[in-house]
């Protein structure tokens, strides 16, 4: 039984010893897979944010998740965080298309 689990949004198996996508058994090491995101299908910014975040006003830096609520966060420019499904509800607010 392959062990399964999630990068940037993308199901992915170890399988002989190596992390591959269950879909095409395509090694994950050697794929351009990543460059998008595996929740928005949208790829970074030119300045590698997240697309869906893009540049935040006020945010020191922050991570969609890839639509993973326990891998999401928005750290403000105060020091304030915000994490999980608060995130999500934070980007709906303020027109964010996570």
């Amino acid at each position: 039984m392959a062990a399964s689990s999630k990068y940037r949004g993308h199901e992915i198996i170890r399988h002989n010893g190596e992390f591959v996508f269950p879909d095409t058994g395509e090694a994950t090491a050697q794929s351009d897979r990543f460059a998008t995101c595996g929740h928005c299908g949208q790829s970074n910014t030119a300045d590698g944010h997240d697309a869906c975040l893009g540049t935040i006003p006020g945010v020191m830096n922050a991570c969609c998740g890839h639509g993973e609520a326990d891998d999401a966060y928005i750290q403000f420019d105060d020091g304030s965080r915000i994490a999980g499904e608060a995130v999500f509800e934070y980007l709906r607010e303020d027109g964010g298309q996570c």
